[in-house]
């Protein structure tokens, strides 16, 4: 299939799960996907414009309903995670990259299944909790753009009311994303190839028709029956990184 019939259907993934719908699995599908017509680090840049573009809607939906006292918890190491994982970006061979995509893929499947439960988790908060999961989402979006999962275990572990732990999640990557840009930079066209981003400006617009129908698709069917459906598939492509 071709790379740019690809970005077109990861971009509307994209606009699902900031639609409500698919959350994490339909960001984590990006990767694997692109990966079969390019290099995942290539991939890897590619997607971040269009995880910055859903970002904007996402903060205007939830602007300032984010919790403050998290974010402060979790983006100091989330930075530390940012450097660390640009290292590993710039000197891992694409194969070892492969598997260890593979590996976050799988672990993005385990939260998913578990996620419902977190908050019936019977838990005493610490901050070193916090910030072990800033740096393993700020490592884990910076490697692979999949750092969703720790952070917002954590904060599922912390009972916050949901306009306020989507808005925390919301803005803590849309701060991450910003991060990634001058990193991604300094480790040049083999991740960021700044004509490569040009060329997919026209697909944008396919990101707020992905919002607005992530936000129908809750009306007209089972969320979860759609969830599961993005399982089976992310669990395909994460097993073809893990053993290609």
């Amino acid at each position: 299939m071709d790379w740019r019939i690809l970005i077109l259907i990861v971009g509307f993934l994209i606009g699902l799960s900031k639609g409500g719908v698919g959350g994490p699995i339909s960001v984590a599908l990006a990767l694997p996907l692109l990966s079969q017509t390019m290099g995942l680090k290539q991939a890897v840049g590619l997607t971040l414009p269009l995880l910055m573009f859903a970002d904007i809607f996402a903060m205007r939906y939830y602007w300032k309903q984010w919790d403050m006292r998290y974010i402060r918890l979790l983006l100091p190491m989330a930075v530390v995670g940012i450097v660390i994982g640009a290292f590993f970006l710039k000197i891992l061979p694409e194969d070892i990259l492969k598997k260890v995509v593979g590996i976050f893929t799988l672990g993005v499947i385990v939260y998913k299944l578990a996620s419902d439960s977190l908050r019936s988790v019977e838990y005493q908060p610490r901050d070193w909790h916090g910030y072990l999961a800033g740096g393993a989402s700020g490592f884990a979006s910076t490697l692979a753009n999949l750092g969703g999962p720790p952070s917002t275990a954590y904060l599922l572990l912390q009972k916050i009311e949901p306009a306020s732990f989507i808005g925390t999640v919301t803005l803590l990557f849309f701060v991450i994303n910003l991060l990634k840009v001058p990193m991604y930079l300094l480790l040049g066209n083999d991740v960021l190839d700044l004509n490569l981003i040009l060329s997919i400006i026209w697909i944008l617009p396919i990101i707020p028709v992905g919002v607005w129908t992530g936000r129908k698709i809750i009306g007209w069917m089972n969320p979860k029956v759609f969830d599961w459906s993005l399982i089976a598939v992310l669990l395909y492509t994460s097993l073809s990184l893990l053993f290609s």
